[in-house]
């Protein structure tokens, strides 16, 4: 995994010791990794005058640089759940710890006006010199629905074959027929349907003195055969452009399984046709993902590229919660293009790893080009990011800064908020932690232990048990049944793993 930090090679320890200088190399398999005592996955502090000269080289050369596009994609979260709920385990390529993160309530404080807000704090783990820090950014709360600006949406639904299945096309159907009752008068609704071709459906229509028109239309959608995604996202965008309206918020829906099988199969090549609409109109993208069996990466890559992000869903639950709260909720944005960069103290900070966002990686010197494409944010969110921090054995004084970088969706202004963190702050231990930290941590060691990779996060626990019990404990403190949901996948996880 990518190192954000400049620092000279290690000299190989003794053969004798056992252990090798290749920080957070350890082993996150799926029995949760190490136990607490087991600890030869991080590096060994370096002695003497190595480790003073390596730290006279970070001061000289202080690129302890981490910058990243915003991301408050969920699907990851869900479609994994989805997947130990069926008694499998969601390939490790779908996991994408981020998402696992952003699924979870937090309680930061949030901005009176447009912007974010952001809060920084951590906590020591038992691995030596190893903590966790968190870095925390919120939207100001979502407007009452009449407060907001009327939308725009286009509805692209796939009924393609493979969308027959139970819990596809039926599932779709109900939540928008839902979603109409709950949309305001002056929102307007268009429906494009694509198989082997795209078609229109239902031209932008103003939901007043409509809604018997629009429940028709959704009630008439029917299964045909292949999956041409690509001709109906761009025919999407094109009835989209067509039923523009200046003031409104303008945006595409997308649901599908992503499994597609004709036409334009590749993210690229479809965002590229519609590039312009894109670019010129400010129509952002939003993926509902659906079915046993779907195409993770595809809708991912859509909604990243797309200015957009993404959600799963499973159950008629979740789609109303998705089709008739989220989308009119945060219809509006807050932030285009938005991006964070967390600068470590070299002076405190020995190395660091951002967990996850491995897609949403900005280079550091892009982070204030403008140019450079970050995330989209609206009102009510927060995106949480976590990383994994060694400090320096009895380092004092300033740990890190972060900044958020946004452009004003409306007159793409440039703003920017920062946070600071102390090495007097650190908690001592995640436990010791406030609870919404506490469910970050599980979030990540979970998403860590199914994605099976080299590099465990410090103070993971022991296996999948260990972590469910942490997550019940913290569903009962929060009294929160997102957190209980999390407990019961994690469960669900080590009963797999026992089979």
């Amino acid at each position: 995994m990518e190192r954000y930090r400049t620092r000279k090679l290690l000299l190989a320890l003794t053969a004798a010791s056992g252990l090798l200088l290749t920080a957070c190399s350890g082993s996150a398999d799926s029995s949760g990794g190490s136990n607490s005592a087991d600890r030869d996955g991080y590096s060994a502090p370096t002695q003497g005058a190595e480790r003073s000269e390596q730290r006279d080289d970070r001061r000289e050369n202080p690129r302890n640089l981490s910058t990243f596009a915003l991301d408050v994609d969920t699907a990851s979260y869900d479609y994994a759940r989805r997947a130990l709920a069926d008694g499998r385990f969601p390939d490790p390529s779908t996991v994408r710890p981020e998402e696992f993160v952003n699924s979870f309530r937090q309680d930061y404080e949030r901005p009176d006006g447009d912007g974010f807000s952001v809060t920084v704090d951590g906590a020591r783990t038992d691995d030596e010199d190893w903590s966790l820090v968190r870095v925390g950014l919120a939207t100001r709360s979502a407007e009452r629905t009449g407060e907001r600006p009327p939308a725009a949406l286009t509805f692209v639904i796939d009924v393609s074959g493979s969308m027959a299945e139970p819990g596809r096309l039926d599932l779709a159907q109900e939540s928008l027929a839902v979603m109409t009752d709950r949309l305001r008068d002056d929102d307007s609704v268009a429906l494009v349907t694509f198989s082997d071709e795209a078609e229109t459906v239902l031209p932008m229509t103003r939901l007043d003195g409509n809604r018997d028109e629009i429940h028709d239309a959704i009630a008439e959608l029917e299964i045909q055969s292949s999956t041409n995604l690509g001709a109906g996202v761009e025919t999407g965008y094109e009835q989209a452009v067509e039923g523009l309206r200046e003031g409104a918020t303008n945006r595409v829906v997308l649901v599908s399984d992503a499994l597609a099988n004709t036409g334009d199969t590749d993210a690229d090549a479809i965002l590229e046709r519609i590039s312009g609409e894109r670019r010129e109109h400010g129509i952002t993208l939003f993926g509902v993902g659906v079915g046993s069996d779907y195409g993770d990466a595809l809708m991912e890559n859509l909604a990243d590229k797309g200015d957009g992000h993404t959600v799963y869903v499973s159950d008629p639950g979740e789609a109303r919660k998705v089709f008739c709260e989220q989308l009119p909720r945060h219809i509006d944005l807050t932030a285009r293009d938005a991006k964070a960069q967390v600068a470590f103290d070299p002076g405190t900070v020995e190395e660091f790893r951002l967990i996850g966002y491995d897609n949403r990686r900005v280079a550091d010197e892009d982070f204030r080009d403008d140019r450079v494409d970050g995330g989209e944010v609206g009102p009510g969110h927060t995106v949480t990011a976590l990383y994994a921090v060694r400090t320096e054995p009895g380092a004092e004084g300033h740990l890190a800064t972060a900044t958020v970088r946004w452009l004003d969706p409306d007159t793409r202004d440039p703003h920017e908020e920062s946070g600071d963190l102390e090495t007097d702050a650190l908690h001592d231990s995640p436990r010791a932690a406030p609870s919404r930290f506490q469910v970050t941590a599980v979030a990540a060691y979970f998403a860590d232990a199914l994605r099976r990779g080299e590099d465990r996060i410090p103070g993971a626990p022991a296996g999948f048990k260990e972590l469910a019990d942490r997550a019940h404990a913290l569903a009962g403190s929060t009294e929160d049944g997102a957190v209980g949901d999390l407990a019961e996948a994690i469960e669900q996880a080590a009963r797999g793993r026992d089979r």
